[in-house]
């Protein structure tokens, strides 16, 4: 939506929408939510525990229910998680509410991100490189379906600054930012 006083990043796990949003939402002055950040701080679990005791689907009834929830508020930089595109509801909230910002990365780069990276419940105990291949094969024609600005995807060893430069570049020509 432009013009929109909500900016909202969407893209795969490892596409930087956590450490790009910070940098983005403190150049703008916004408050700065990551969903599932918001959803951990609520439930006060981790969201492998909610996936370990719920399931998938009971995680995605939490995560459309606190995007419905912070999506509401006006004048903030939401980092949504990877997979809140699969569901229509999320998808209509995002592109109705805010201004829709696509991180792309490569699987290449989303497996250096994350080597280290174990909290993901989604990315546990499998093949990592054929699991965001898949996710990828799903949600790529989400993303591009609500997405009002594209940030292609970087060389795998570009920084959260020059991430978040190029970002805010692509931002400034085409983001018509309203008021809160």
């Amino acid at each position: 939506m432009n013009p929109s006083c909500n900016l909202f990043l969407i893209g795969p796990t490892g596409a930087g929408k956590t450490s790009i949003g910070r940098q983005l939402a403190a150049h703008y002055g916004l408050p700065f939510i990551d969903l599932d950040q918001e959803i951990e701080r609520i439930t006060g679990v981790s969201i492998a525990t909610i996936f370990d005791i719920e399931g998938e689907a009971g995680f995605r009834r939490r995560e459309r229910a606190m995007l419905e929830e912070c999506s509401g508020r006006r004048g903030v930089l939401l980092a949504s998680g990877a997979g809140a595109v699969l569901d229509p509801a999320n998808r209509r909230t995002l592109r109705e509410r805010g201004y829709v910002v696509w991180l792309q990365a490569t699987v290449s780069a989303q497996l250096q991100r994350l080597t280290l990276d174990t909290s993901r419940p989604l990315l546990a105990d499998v093949d990592r490189q054929q699991k965001l291949e898949a996710m990828a094969a799903v949600r790529t024609s989400l993303y591009e379906e609500i997405a009002d600005l594209v940030v292609p995807a970087a060389a795998d060893n570009e920084g959260v600054g020059a991430a978040s430069e190029r970002c805010l570049a692509l931002l400034q020509r085409h983001w018509n930012r309203q008021a809160a």
